[in-house]
């Protein structure tokens, strides 16, 4: 919801309130006459009962006691604050009262309990209103982001299909395989099941919300693994996991866009450590870093893998609204990408 109609909606109501508020001081007055003196007497009054206190409750309650407690669902807490902000907008109220008119603080000091009682019921209520109307905003912001998450859903799996089912890694993969098969076949026998195991994973494990971390990173090391068999440099890859997986749970195929590219784009097999993946799990986060070294004078479009730049920034937004953090680098021979997730969890 834009800025300006929510604007447009809190000066409406509000003019609404000085309207209702003005036709009853019409009403309760039309028959009296005010002397001069006396317009100054009403004013302070109406103000401080009548504006100051549900204006000081109405906006406590909007920014402060609804996101503080009733949206975490502290029921009790949040009862107990409103009727405490709702006594401090009238204590606001009446101290306002008795610094700015002697005689409308001598009418509320003889009338206090009254007086009390009325300003402290429309403090409440308006700040019920303001809980209701924060309610409201938040509710249709969160229908408006599931509905942009639905509309991009087909998009973004067809577009993890592609990632996931690249057919240069599985042509090279299962070429690799074969020749593999003739030098040893019990060992082609065994990386043919880790291929086995991740086209299972990809098509069956990765359609709902969440995963495992744990069969993530099973994913990741098999991936790894089978991208080995393409060179003879054993420390071409260096892989480590610090932390236990344990119950976390994270989006399916978070990681492995950022894999795929450093292996794409990773310079001369040869050369040591040219792509290094860590990833840290502690206990109020999981840290992934990628990063591989590349020729300078190769060029590659940005987006050429499955899941380009652009649509792995939009899924993160998406999934980890306000929970993630993504560093990406790039220096003379070293590309490097840093993604935090918060929690660990959707």
């Amino acid at each position: 919801m834009r800025k300006s109609f929510r604007l447009l909606l809190h000066i409406g109501f509000w003019i609404g309130h000085l309207m209702i508020i003005s036709m009853i001081m019409f009403a309760a007055l039309r028959n009296e006459e005010i002397a001069d003196g006396d317009v100054a007497y009403y004013v302070m009054f109406v103000t401080g009962i009548a504006i100051i206190p549900p204006i000081f409750s109405f906006y406590t309650h909007y920014y402060f006691l609804f996101s503080r407690f009733l949206q975490k669902q502290k029921v009790l807490l949040s009862i107990l604050g409103s009727i405490l902000i709702s006594a401090m907008a009238v204590t606001l109220g009446l101290i306002f009262i008795n610094v700015t008119n002697e005689v409308a603080a001598g009418c509320v000091e003889q009338g206090f309990p009254y007086a009390f009682g009325f300003t402290f019921g429309l403090s409440l209520l308006y700040g019920i209103i303001g809980l209701v109307l924060k309610g409201f905003l938040t509710w249709y912001e969160e229908l408006k982001v599931k509905e942009e998450l639905l509309e991009r859903t087909h998009k973004m799996e067809l577009a993890l299909v592609k990632s996931q089912l690249d057919p240069h890694f599985l042509f090279n993969t299962i070429n690799n395989i074969d020749i593999l098969i003739t030098k040893d076949p019990e060992e082609a026998s065994v990386y043919l099941k880790k291929l086995s195991d991740m086209m299972r994973f990809m098509l069956y494990q990765t359609k709902g919300e969440e995963i495992p971390l744990s069969k993530e990173l099973d994913y990741i090391e098999k991936y790894i693994e089978l991208q080995k068999i393409r060179t003879s440099n054993q420390n071409y890859v260096h892989y480590e996991v610090n932390g236990e997986s344990r119950q976390k749970k994270i989006a399916p195929m978070i990681f492995i866009p950022f894999i795929e590219n450093a292996f794409k784009h990773a310079s001369n097999k040869k050369v040591n450590e040219a792509v290094n993946i860590g990833i840290q799990i502690k206990e109020e986060a999981i840290i992934f870093k990628c990063q591989n070294r590349f020729q300078k004078h190769k060029t590659t479009k940005n987006g050429d893998n499955g899941l380009g730049n652009d649509l792995i920034q939009k899924r993160l937004h998406l999934l980890y609204p306000n929970k993630h953090s993504l560093k990406v680098s790039k220096l003379e021979d070293q590309y490097s990408v840093e993604l935090t997730l918060m929690d660990g969890t959707v």
